[in-house]
């Protein structure tokens, strides 16, 4: 199983894309569930969302504590909430950020893998808004390949209908853009 926890502020699309990112593995034959977790915040207040992912049947309903993958799709959230509380040794975080993984890691000393991407410039430059949910999308698929990017061709179509070849791009680019760093047990 697979279990990722997504950290955004309200109407920026983190519910969005775990729900998209569950669909596609759907589709694709697998299991999954999508949820979020907030109370009675406004736009633009901390949001967590939650998502699931396995061949067999997932049982617990409860919110993850220990995700492989961790999605940041604000930059100051990196500053606001521990990130990493809870990663799996082995687990990466992915940061919207216009600064590299390894600086990432080196500054808020985290020694989990890092990677990151300036999805605001490209959502700026694609969409006309500083909406990053697709395009972290395309970031957290190049470090994690349990759904490919054409599989997301169907959920955005049907989401997003005659926007979705917009966001599809952002997704593609941030794919092509995210940089990467391993695991640094020194940070």
């Amino acid at each position: 199983m697979i279990e990722i926890r997504l950290h955004g502020r309200g109407g920026q699309g983190a519910v969005t894309s775990a729900e998209l990112l569950a669909i596609a593995a759907i589709n694709k034959g697998k299991y999954a569930q999508a949820f979020p977790s907030f109370g009675p915040e406004r736009r633009g207040a901390p949001v967590t969302a939650f998502l699931r992912i396995d061949d067999d049947p997932i049982r617990t309903r409860a919110e993850i504590y220990n995700p492989d993958v961790v999605l940041v799709l604000d930059p100051s959230i990196l500053r606001l909430v521990n990130v990493a509380a809870g990663i799996k040794e082995d687990g990466v975080i992915v940061a919207n950020s216009k600064y590299s993984g390894s600086e990432l890691q080196n500054e808020l000393k985290i020694g989990n893998g890092f990677a990151s991407v300036n999805a605001t410039k490209i959502a700026m430059e694609e969409l006309g808004l500083p909406i990053t949910n697709t395009t972290m999308i395309g970031a957290l698929l190049k470090t994690r390949q349990f759904v490919t990017v054409d599989d997301m061709v169907d959920p955005f179509n049907d989401r997003f209908g005659r926007i979705a070849e917009k966001n599809l791009k952002t997704l593609k680019r941030a794919y092509e853009e995210t940089n990467f760093a391993e695991r640094n047990d020194s940070a």
